[in-house]
């Protein structure tokens, strides 16, 4: 008889089951990276909301900080104005980013004297485990539970993110 050449069902069910094991183990740690920087990302558009609306502000003095992310942005090709202030960019302006929801609003006045921003995941423990949120002194915030802040106060109340 000649012998024959190749793997057997049994070297390949093994060489199987050994990928799946990797597999295992490397998905999950795929999915956290992920959410990391899902988070860090929101952590960067906060900062960024934060420093657009300082420059709308100084900018559109009579109008104050922007009513709404959306009066921050613009559609390309953007002209700078009080209702499209070209300071950030268009994804970011509609307000979902890197697994993330955005919100911003001005208040008081006018001329507005205060504003609200807010980050949180679009699907908690997938897309992100924390939410971020900011106002006036531009100190971005951490709510480890990843609930919207519903108010200032309540954003006013969580702890500072150092990092």
């Amino acid at each position: 008889m000649r012998k024959q050449k190749g793997f057997s069902l049994i070297e390949l069910l093994i060489v199987v089951a050994i990928i799946l094991i990797i597999a295992a183990i490397a998905i999950p740690n795929l999915l956290r990276a992920r959410m990391a920087a899902n988070e860090a990302s929101a952590v960067a558009s906060v900062r960024t909301i934060n420093t657009a609306m300082v420059t709308y502000d100084s900018s559109y003095p009579d109008v104050g900080f922007a009513a709404t992310l959306a009066t921050l942005g613009g559609a390309d090709p953007c002209t700078p104005s009080s209702t499209t202030a070209c300071l950030i960019d268009s994804v970011l302006a509609a307000g979902v980013k890197s697994g993330y929801n955005f919100a911003a609003t001005g208040a008081g006045g006018p001329p507005a004297v205060q504003y609200y921003v807010t980050a949180s995941p679009v699907t908690l423990n997938q897309t992100g485990t924390m939410s971020f949120c900011s106002f006036e002194d531009a100190v971005v915030r951490v709510d480890p539970t990843g609930a919207t802040e519903g108010s200032e106060s309540a954003c006013q109340a969580l702890s500072p993110l150092y990092n």
